[in-house]
């Protein structure tokens, strides 16, 4: 404990005698001499100052640059995925050869391919079954009808509904039951 007590009292020591030796030196120094160091110290930091709030200016134009790349590009995927549907598509409209059979297994393929350009996207169908209660953050009633059915459930859908993600795209379009009068 003597010994940790001895360094620590040596160590104030030296920094005393460092300080007192800096103060010494710049009272040495002329008054010309020492407004010259600290004028070369204040041009020193403010190139430092400038060079700091250059390099910040950069980084944010980077950073805004890139989020408007991805803004504009982020449906890359899902378009490239979409040319293949209108391809086929197109392809459809210029079969002249009248086979109902063909076209529908075009269509049909199409559809396949839509499937899984939304699946890639995550974009998900809302289809209500007649009889699920009706769910005002999926579900958009559109009409209601009497029916046997308990009250605000759904009887028939007049139009799916899609999510993207766990994001509500466009509501299901339904008509629920209402009591009977």
């Amino acid at each position: 404990m003597q010994e940790n007590q001895n360094q620590a009292a040596e160590a104030v020591e030296n920094e005393m005698t460092d300080t007192a030796s800096a103060a010494h030196t710049e009272l040495e120094q002329t008054p010309e001499q020492h407004i010259a160091g600290l004028e070369a110290e204040i041009a020193e930091l403010n190139d430092t100052l400038l060079r700091a709030r250059a390099e910040l200016e950069n980084q944010r134009r980077r950073a805004q640059d890139e989020v408007a790349a991805a803004h504009k590009y982020a449906i890359g995927k899902f378009a490239g995925e979409l040319v293949t549907v209108k391809d086929y598509l197109e392809m459809a409209l210029l079969d002249q050869s009248g086979q109902i059979d063909t076209l529908k297994m075009g269509v049909d393929m199409t559809l396949k391919q839509l499937v899984s350009a939304f699946e890639k996207a995550q974009i998900k169908d809302i289809a209500p079954k007649a009889g699920d209660k009706l769910d005002p953050h999926q579900h958009q009633a559109m009409s209601a009808e009497e029916s046997d059915a308990e009250p605000n459930t759904v009887v028939r859908v007049m139009q799916k509904g899609y999510l993207l993600a766990d994001r509500v795209l466009r509501p299901a379009m339904v008509v629920v039951a209402k009591v009977k009068a």
